[in-house]
């Protein structure tokens, strides 16, 4: 579980476990560790052992109560006891020095040992230690290992799709550990796992396409696999072995490849007919999305640590991997849905047309959304396109009464996406209608926009019949006797259970509901262009537009604050700052010429064009030429400045580039202020050609203030003497006081907008 998690959540270790309360099983934490090694916890400064698990007769030849208490010098010579001393001190991160090997005097010969070091969590002036056999090739050769590892990752590069990756993988663990079978999971949004390849013995029968239950992996389970990236056991019907002495704080086994495993998942695994298993973690963002599970049938098996490190890498390789095919996935799509969105938003600068007929005019809204039907109302006008049965209209009641923001997922279905503004705006995604929704005849599920004055988009996808194969009834848990008392026991068949899923739709893909998203921020600018009265226009934009929050980063603070203009007049300022997909943070201030609608139409293009241009992660410079050229297609005549500053929150080096714009402004850790060098490009509407770009640092304790020119220009003063005045004045700013800032450098005659971006390396 999560170190904040209060520990008198988990159940007491002298309870017994069942699948009563197995969900509460204190797995970190189980006092054991088992027998295919020992374990040692050495008090670091004195190198004097302080707990060790009870085989150590066994490994060492010596009594349990010979060891506890001498040093671990004393214990296994101090060869050995450097070569663990230099595991500790060479790298902080002990993981990637594992394994060492030492030799140990055992009854007069000498034995082969793995040592594995680590410092336990939240226990500082200890390392534990771990020994194992040094069974298999030594040493790990070229041949044996490194070149299956780099054939691998060689193979899982030329991989295309997903399910080759997998496959892939599945394959060469199987080959590197020697598993019966080897299998991966991928996860769903409620980590329901199904397996999505497996490599196995020919006379083994198929698991590819089962599914297994959540409940399989219990929460506590999931949130130590995120930690602890592999886990062998090597005999399921093995004796766990304690370490002694207990001490009052039971020591954490979190990242000790000993740990002793839940009882009840060793039970599990037996009713599979599992000898022995061995699991891999496959994270993305550190968090658990699928896993490289191995079954051993004939016996126990017990891969070596340095084959297990090395299949542990493998999990690690396929991870990334995985993640930018995913990532690769979703840039293929937002491209292509990108052309489509073109198609639509000219269709809704047709103002000859109502925008729902305008819309609903061709295909290219189910395109957009695969459905079998959509609705739109706007501007008080009905469209609609493919199946859409009668009854439409409480639909479209029922999505813009309220209840939208109240809903709640039916049972079973997770829960719905629900993104929303000040307005009360968003999109819902449902593939099963939930109780007190209105019914239409064959429909499942939906994805629905809320537009401004009560318009709406609703995509309507009808029941698909679907069946899940599941690895056993999940559902299948039974009562046995253990001594004198009756307990919960995991099922014991895991023969193919065919569960028949009705009254739900195909689910709708991450990469529809962005589009969708996409989507109403090109109509919210439509409907303004429409003739929508200005000041409402004006505010739904820029709550659509502008960022609802900044990225927060470690070691840094970005603080923003946008001023209308007074008298209601509707200015072209705007800001932007995203997380790019490299992990750079990228910063954007432009002014669009003009006040009015056409202002802010042109602004709401030009900010979705600067983030369109920066997904390929793009320079400064080229991202503004390639906006140049996309203004004087679709946007001729209108004139905007924009500046562009990426940084990487890792080095604080940045690029800026701008067209037409003031440069930005740095401050020192003293405070000293000074604008950046002005680059001297032409606007946007007049760039023609890739514009000049910078690149610096930005130091710790040093600041960057992006901003637009209403908040320092001033009637009858030239902009030299506005420039001059800010950076004598501005100090350093406070970002809790970013109004007040504004308000003092700006004229207060000013017809124009002001907009200024702080960006603070702490």
């Amino acid at each position: 579980m999560t170190d904040a998690l209060d520990r008198t959540w988990f159940v007491s270790p002298d309870v017994p476990i069942d699948l009563d309360n197995c969900a509460r099983e204190p797995i970190h934490i189980p006092g054991s560790v088992q027998p295919r090694g020992l374990l040692l916890v050495v008090h670091e400064a004195e190198g004097r052992i302080r707990q060790a698990s009870e085989n150590v007769r066994e490994l060492l030849g010596l009594p349990v109560e010979r060891v506890v208490g001498r040093t671990l010098a004393e214990v296994l010579g101090g060869v050995a006891d450097g070569t663990v001393r230099d595991q500790l001190v060479d790298v902080p991160d002990t993981r990637v020095r594992n394994p060492g090997l030492v030799q140990v005097e055992v009854a007069g010969q000498v034995v082969d040992l793995d040592v594995v070091v680590h410092r336990p969590p939240g226990d500082e002036g200890v390392f534990v230690l771990e020994l194992e056999p040094a069974d298999g090739i030594r040493p790990l050769t070229y041949g044996t290992t490194y070149e299956g590892v780099r054939d691998a990752i060689a193979e899982l590069n030329r991989g295309t799709t997903l399910p080759e990756l997998y496959d892939l993988a599945a394959r060469h663990v199987r080959r590197l550990t020697g598993f019966d079978r080897v299998m991966v999971y991928r996860f769903d949004a409620e980590y329901n796992g199904e397996v999505v390849a497996e490599a196995k013995r020919a006379d083994l029968e198929p698991f590819l396409g089962l599914h297994y239950p959540a409940s399989d992996i219990p929460p506590q389970a999931r949130a130590l696999y995120e930690k602890s990236w592999i886990r062998l056991i090597s005999d399921v019907d093995y004796v766990p072995v304690p370490v002694v002495p207990a001490l009052p704080t039971p020591l954490d086994l979190t990242y000790a490849s000993l740990r002793s495993v839940s009882p009840i998942h060793c039970e599990y695994l037996r009713n599979m007919g599992v000898r022995a298993s061995m699991s891999i973690s496959l994270l993305r963002d550190g968090k658990l999305w699928g896993m490289i599970a191995c079954h051993h049938y004939a016996g126990p098996h017990a891969p070596s640590y340095g084959v297990r490190a090395a299949a542990e890498f493998l999990g690690v390789a396929l991870s990334l991997r995985l993640i930018a095919q995913v990532d690769q996935d979703v840039l293929e799509a937002t491209r292509r849905s990108a052309v489509i969105l073109a198609r639509l938003v000219a269709a809704s600068r047709d103002e000859e047309r109502p925008l729902a007929e305008a819309l609903t005019a061709d295909d290219a809204l189910l395109e957009l959304v695969p459905a079998d039907g959509v609705l739109v109302c706007a501007d008080g006008e009905l469209g609609s396109r493919g199946r859409v049965p009668a009854g439409s209209q409480d639909l479209l009641d029922w999505v813009t009464s309220g209840e939208l923001s109240r809903i709640e997922a039916a049972p079973g279905s997770g829960d719905p996406v629900l993104a929303q503004d000040d307005d009360r705006t968003g999109v819902l995604v449902l593939d099963e209608l939930p109780e007190g929704a209105p019914i239409l005849p064959g429909v499942a599920g939906l994805l629905a926009l809320e537009l401004p004055d009560g318009g709406t988009v609703v995509w309507l996808r009808d029941e698909v019949l679907r069946t899940v194969d599941w690895g056993g009834d999940p559902t299948g848990k039974e009562i046995v006797r253990d001594g004198d008392r009756f307990r919960l026991s995991p099922r014991r068949s895991f023969d193919l259970w065919r569960e028949l899923v009705s009254g739900r739709s195909a689910p709708w893909e991450d990469a529809q509901v962005t589009a969708a998203d996409d989507l109403r921020g090109h109509l919210v600018e439509a409907l303004f262009r429409r003739g929508q009265r200005e000041i409402r226009a004006a505010q739904a934009v820029q709550r659509a537009l502008l960022p609802a929050r900044l990225p927060a980063l470690d070691g840094w603070r970005v603080d923003a604050h946008y001023q209308p203009a007074d008298g209601g007049r509707v200015g072209g300022d705007w800001f932007d700052v995203l997380r790019l997909q490299d992990g750079r943070l990228a910063v954007a201030v432009g002014d669009v010429t003009g006040h009015g609608l056409a202002a802010v139409g042109a602004m709401g293009q030009l900010r979705n064009a600067v983030r369109a241009y920066m997904i390929d992660s793009a320079s400064p410079a080229r991202v503004l030429h390639r906006v140049a050229g996309l203004a004087r297609w679709t946007l001729p005549g209108q004139m905007a400045t924009l500046v562009l500053v990426v940084i990487d929150p890792a080095t604080g080096r940045y690029e800026y580039s701008s067209a037409g714009h003031l440069p930005p402004v740095l401050i020192d850790a003293a405070g000293t202020a000074r604008w950046l060098r002005v680059l001297g490009s032409p606007l946007i509407g007049l760039l023609d050609g890739p514009p000049a770009e910078e690149s610096g640092t930005l130091e710790p304790g040093e600041r960057m203030v992006l901003l637009s020119d209403g908040v320092i220009e001033r009637r009858g003063e030239s902009l030299r003497v506005a420039m001059d005045r800010l950076v004598t004045g501005i100090g350093r700013p406070d970002p809790s006081g970013l109004r007040p800032l504004v308000e003092s450098l700006r004229d207060p005659d000013s017809d124009d907008d002001a907009t200024l971006v702080l960006i603070t390396r702490d």
